[in-house]
């Protein structure tokens, strides 16, 4: 059993995935499993971050703007408590 590894499987993949695959890990100093389940773990959050922004569009969240206000806000807590000087940064 490899460190971390909890299941063994059997899956099929084009000639041209594997090989792709292959020297993916090989130039990351993965073994080919290693490297599989990492791009299988990149993909299952890809996927997750994914849903999670249709959600927040969906619910009509604007997060640049709030991360925005949230700039200002501390902008305007550093200048009221230091005078504007940075010093809070």
């Amino acid at each position: 059993m490899v460190f971390g590894m909890t299941a063994k499987v059997t899956l099929s993949f084009s000639d041209e995935t594997i090989e792709e695959a292959r020297r993916f890990a090989k130039r990351e100093g993965l073994s080919l499993s290693a490297w599989m389940d990492q791009a299988a773990r990149e993909k299952a959050v890809r996927e997750l971050f994914t849903a999670h922004a249709a959600a927040v569009g969906r619910a009509g969240v604007d997060l640049e703007a709030a991360a925005l206000a949230d700039e200002h806000e501390v902008a305007m807590v550093d200048d009221a408590l230091f005078g504007g000087d940075g010093r809070a940064a």
